[in-house]
C-alpha cells in the first residue's frame, strides 16, 4: 500500500499490488476504547481544526466499540478514504485474544493503483451537512 494526495480528498490509500475479492488489505489500528470516552474524545476533535477525527463505531456481539485512529501514526488504514458509491473494500471484526480488531478487506479485485475506498456508513443528515462527501 501507497499514501497519496488524493485531489479533493487529501492523502488516501492506493493499492501497490493487485488484491482478490476476500484478501486482507490493511487493519483500521488505533485505540480500542469505551463509547463515552469516544464521545469525550469526538467532542474535543470537534473544536479543534487542528485534528482530524478518525472515530470508528462497530457493535459486535451486542456489545458497542469504537476505535480512534485519530492519532498521527505510521498505520495506514485510517487513512482509507470513503466512497458510497464505488467502495472496493469492506471492514470486517476479527477477534485477536478476545479483543476485537478492526480489518478492511477486498470486495472486489483491486488493480495495482487503485485507490482502497470503503462506505463509512454515516447517513446522518448532520454528518451529510457537515461532510458532503459522505453522500458520493
Amino acid at each position: 500500500l501507497q499514501v497519496k494526495e488524493i485531489e479533493g480528498k487529501g492523502r488516501g490509500v492506493v493499492a501497490a499490488r493487485s488484491f482478490y475479492r476476500g484478501e486482507f488489505i490493511v487493519e483500521y489500528a488505533g485505540d480500542l476504547i469505551e463509547i463515552l470516552i469516544a464521545r469525550e474524545r469526538e467532542s474535543k476533535y470537534n473544536l479543534s481544526s487542528a485534528f482530524g477525527c478518525y472515530m470508528y463505531y462497530f457493535k459486535h456481539n451486542n456489545k458497542n466499540y469504537c476505535i480512534d485512529a485519530t492519532a498521527e501514526t505510521g498505520r495506514l488504514g485510517r487513512l482509507v478514504n470513503h466512497s458510497r458509491m464505488k467502495p472496493n473494500c469492506k471492514t470486517k471484526v476479527v477477534m485477536v485474544k478476545n479483543v476485537p480488531r478492526l480489518i478492511l478487506v477486498a470486495t472486489k479485485t483491486i488493480k495495482e493503483g487503485d485507490e482502497i475506498l470503503y462506505d463509512y456508513g454515516d447517513r446522518s443528515k448532520e454528518s451529510i451537512l457537515a461532510h458532503p462527501w459522505l453522500a458520493l
